[in-house]
């Protein structure tokens, strides 16, 4: 038996215990102690196999790494993940790529003016423009608008926004969102006399400033607030052994790269790694291998518990180990349990506040579970693991 060779973090293909997105979805209430057995024992029946495989398999057959093999979307049904997947708490629980969440956000924000002016405006402000100088900056020059009325309520001058001024139209008229500012703030469009013609102005009516504390609560709104992002959706799967072997390769989304451009520098680093092994540094080598380590986008996380199942997400790589620990500790029985996350080679991985790509911990990597025994109840089963929601991911296969 060979060893294939895979992106996975150190760990050869047939020990990565990876699998399918394509698991049936959860349903309402819960699984029956049969159907949890049942789950359990196809489990332990395929890790048993696997084992007795694994210990069959000699080092002497280990094969030197094949080329990397483009990843292609026709072969989807054996993609470790169908996809990357976000969602937006506005929008509720549906998932879509990234693009088409950000155009459902853009849609609900404008879609909330009429019901809340100066909130969605703020909101639009800071979510549906690309450049955050300049977004940044037109925030700077509204609330300048807003200081100088509030500060010199009796200043006509303050009271106007010339609109085809150089700073307005540079600052605040191409950035989405201001139009809707202005009018929340009070302002109205007026045609007034300037340099022996006439010009389209902003101007805040005299009858207004009797008001100026709802001008200081919309700046204070503006300058808080957060832009509305989509969210990465964990696409949370739980596996069994032997649909989660036959599933590793990662689908484009995953790489800064396209599929063909990886392979070409791949095959560069593979004949170049003996010349800079001599040439290079230890820290020269760890800052290089940062630098590959930042093509890929996410990361898939797959954790192995000792009963055989395997629990997976979706993370981005930026996203510090500590989100890991989280989001394996929201599915367990007994969440307040302490644990560790070992790699296949044995070390526990324990810095929660770096990043996963500061770990090397991409494009995907494999975790065994543990419980940390040295905390110990003798009322619990150190046999359960998951939580039984998340077992329900699995009872259409039982």
């Amino acid at each position: 038996m060979s060893t294939q060779y895979n992106m996975w973090r150190d760990i050869p293909t047939n020990q990565v215990i990876w699998g399918d997105f394509e698991t049936g979805n959860g349903v309402n209430g819960c699984l029956s102690d049969r159907s949890l057995q049942a789950i359990k024992a196809q489990a332990r029946r395929e890790l048993e196999a696997e084992q007795k495989a694994l210990e069959q398999m000699s080092l002497e057959n280990q094969a030197a790494p094949p080329e990397p093999k483009e990843v292609s979307l026709e072969a989807a049904p054996m993609l470790a993940v169908q996809g990357v997947y976000f969602h937006s708490p506005l929008l509720g629980p549906e998932v879509a790529t990234y693009e088409e969440i950000k155009r459902q956000i853009r849609e609900f924000l404008f879609s909330q003016i009429e019901e809340d002016k100066a909130i969605a405006a703020c909101l639009i402000i800071q979510t549906c423009n690309k450049n955050k100088e300049k977004v940044n900056l037109c925030n700077e020059t509204l609330c300048k608008y807003i200081e100088n009325i509030v500060s010199n309520p009796t200043e006509e001058k303050f009271r106007k926004i010339r609109m085809s001024n150089k700073a307005y139209q540079e600052r605040i008229l191409p950035i989405e969102g201001t139009k809707e500012f202005l009018e929340a703030a009070g302002f109205i469009v007026q045609e007034l006399p300037f340099n022996e013609t006439t010009d389209k102005f902003w101007v805040f009516p005299e009858d207004k400033l009797s008001d100026l504390s709802t001008l200081e609560q919309l700046r204070d709104a503006l300058v808080s607030a957060e832009p509305v992002r989509p969210q990465l959706d964990r696409s949370v799967r739980v596996l069994l052994p032997t649909e989660a072997a036959s599933h590793t390769d990662l689908p484009a989304e995953f790489f800064n790269l396209t599929a063909e451009e990886l392979k070409k520098e791949m095959q560069q680093r593979a004949s170049a790694v003996e010349r800079s092994m001599v040439l290079q540094t230890k820290a020269m080598r760890d800052r290089q291998e940062l630098r590959e380590m930042r093509k890929y986008r996410f990361t898939l996380i797959r954790v192995r518990f000792p009963d055989g199942l395997i629990l997976q997400g979706t993370f981005g790589t930026y996203e510090k180990f500590g989100e890991v620990m989280s989001f394996v500790r929201e599915h367990l029985q007994n969440d307040w349990r302490p644990f560790f996350l070992n790699l296949s080679s044995g070390g526990k991985v324990t810095e929660e506040d770096q990043s996963l790509v500061e770990l090397r911990l991409v494009p995907a990597v494999v975790f065994n579970f543990m419980w940390d025994l040295s905390v110990t109840d003798p009322n619990l089963d150190d046999n359960v693991y998951l939580k039984q929601e998340t077992l329900m991911l699995l009872q259409n296969m039982a």
